[in-house]
């Protein structure tokens, strides 16, 4: 069954043409274009989408209207996964983004709407309750953990850092192994060295990966 989306950007031809491109693909649904943040919500209130993707800057002000609508659209369709894009990295938006939770929750620079496929996978990601990182984010905020206190990431080996620096893109186990050259097992035998050191109980799966990544975020953002 086709994930049913609504697509959120202000400008024409980016809205008309990443509708195309997503058009091209049978996972996805489109249920509605919308240019502004109070479109956005009727649309989700109408639709009860599958998952959202919106840009960050929207009218009025065109500075995180798309980062306030997500939030709210998580308050009250907690259900609904939503994928925010930027055309730059920032940091402050994606710590606002992700600070209620990070799952259900996605943040991408803008280039990746070409990627269709990874367009297609970030958004069931979060449909699915889990989190997706552009890499580019996960790197600027990986540069700041030397000036950051004590945090169980420190524990973590550094081949499960890179697991889990990868996790935090919203890769498949299948994906992290490829990337690092290491075998399904060995991915899933780091995942689980990662949980026991994080302390995560044995939940669902989405979870404790969600939660593993909060814990990789604070990392960078305390102290």
């Amino acid at each position: 069954m086709a994930l049913r989306v609504i697509f959120a950007e202000d400008n024409f031809l980016v809205r008309e043409g990443t509708a195309a491109l997503l058009a091209e693909t049978a996972e996805i649904e489109l249920v509605a274009l919308v240019g502004d943040q109070q479109q956005l919500l009727s649309a989700v209130d109408e639709h009860e989408p599958d998952a959202v993707l919106t840009d960050i800057r929207m009218p009025p002000t065109w500075t995180d209207e798309g980062i306030e609508a997500a939030r709210e659209i998580r308050r009250s369709h907690p259900r609904v996964g939503v994928v925010v894009l930027s055309q730059y990295v920032e940091e402050r938006y994606a710590a606002e983004l992700l600070r209620d939770g990070a799952g259900g929750i996605g943040y991408l620079l803008k280039e990746r709407i070409a990627d269709v496929d990874q367009l297609v996978a970030a958004l069931s990601s979060v449909a699915a309750g889990g989190s997706v990182l552009d890499p580019k984010v996960v790197e600027s905020l990986m540069a700041r953990r030397d000036r950051r206190g004590y945090s169980p990431v420190e524990d973590l080996s550094p081949r499960e850092l890179e697991v889990l620096q990868a996790m935090a893109t919203g890769k498949s186990n299948t994906a992290i192994g490829r990337d690092l050259y290491l075998s399904e097992r060995a991915v899933e035998k780091n995942i689980n060295q990662i949980f026991g050191k994080f302390g995560l109980s044995q939940e669902v799966d989405v979870n404790r990966r969600v939660r593993a990544v909060i814990t990789l975020l604070e990392s960078t953002q305390s102290g």
